[in-house]
């Protein structure tokens, strides 16, 4: 087993020891929808929701509440945490490069992301006969680019947070935006006209997730500024972070 695969699978047993990050990761969004659904209305067509029924406009939104959750909540307090115990500088000093500890954060909280919203596709079609995306390439392209942006956003808050605490300062920043024009606290369809344009390119793309789902094709600018926000997340986050 090479040094990533150990250092993975420590993490992993790390995270695990205090699992409700990854029991919310996991089954809070399907829970959520599940409630949601159960709202009077929301399985009804609606014109305000282009004629889709909110229950179908709103699962990308669900998306949203698992990425930012574990994007801008966990990964910041996690790694600032590292640096604020010092453990950060203690890697830097032995051959097991820092770099590693992070791959593995992030491979660990990328992979309850997937199987929250993978649970949550799963829930939505079963329980409301939510169809599955219809552009599945676009979706996943979409998802892809979404996720590195939400996660690069969580590095960055990591990256300039000394404790765990001013992390969440930090990613909150990042944390209350994402949602709103996702569409978490109000429906995207409910939104102002101005308020909806900017969030069809808020990382992480709630609205070329539901054009891909419903098949009504996704912008090609929309994706381009996803990447753009992946890319200069990516490349900010590591210009700014300090092992120590």
């Amino acid at each position: 087993m090479n040094t990533f695969a150990k250092i993975t699978t420590t993490e992993t047993k790390l995270f695990l020891r205090s699992p409700f990050m990854a029991i919310a990761g996991v089954l809070l969004p399907a829970a959520i929808l599940l409630a949601v659904g159960a709202i009077p209305g929301m399985t009804e067509p609606s014109p305000a929701a282009g004629g889709l029924r909110f229950i179908d406009a709103w699962v990308p939104s669900v998306v949203v509440i698992s990425l930012a959750m574990l994007a801008l909540q966990s990964i910041p307090g996690a790694v600032a945490a590292y640096r604020e115990q010092g453990v950060l500088r203690r890697l830097a000093t032995t051959p097991v490069h820092p770099a590693n500890l992070l791959g593995a954060q992030l491979l660990i909280h990328v992979v309850v992301a997937l199987a929250g919203i993978g649970l949550t596709l799963g829930v939505a079609h079963a329980a409301y006969d939510v169809p599955l995306p219809k552009h599945p390439a676009s979706f996943a392209l979409t998802l892809l680019l979404g996720t590195v942006s939400m996660f690069a956003f969580g590095l960055l808050a990591a990256a300039v947070a000394r404790t765990a605490k001013s992390a969440g300062g930090f990613a909150l920043i990042a944390f209350l935006p994402t949602m709103f024009f996702g569409g978490v606290y109000l429906p995207r369809p409910l939104l102002p006209e101005v308020l909806r344009r900017i969030g069809d390119y808020v990382p992480p793309g709630t609205q070329p997730l539901q054009d891909a789902w419903v098949g009504a094709g996704v912008q090609p600018l929309q994706l381009v500024v996803l990447g753009a926000f992946a890319v200069a997340g990516t490349a900010l986050a590591a210009k700014l972070f300090r092992w120590e």
